[in-house]
């Protein structure tokens, strides 16, 4: 089964073997949704992108990195919890 692309989704394969000294011992693929450009960082011209990743087991036990785009939330936009789902609330 291929591996199936996810929007702001991807992945890092350990490399099996390295033919050289500067060669990556990762490698893979990021699928970005660019046409949603919202809450993304750009400084001095570059855009950034924040990633995170969580190191899991393929099928076939190959180890590797997923990897996801974390969006960057405004300060002031951060999402508000609510009282009724807030287990604390003494009513």
């Amino acid at each position: 089964m291929e591996f199936e692309h996810k929007p702001d989704s991807g992945r890092l394969m350990a490399s099996q073997s390295k033919k050289h000294e500067k060669a990556p011992d990762y490698w893979g693929e990021i699928a970005i949704n660019l046409k949603d450009t919202t809450k993304i960082k750009v400084e001095n011209g570059l855009t950034i992108v924040k990633l995170s990743g969580w190191k899991r087991k393929s099928k076939t036990g190959q180890v590797y990195l997923s990897l996801a785009v974390d969006r960057y939330v405004p300060r002031g936009e951060e999402p508000q919890s609510h009282p009724a789902e807030d287990e604390d609330v003494p009513f």
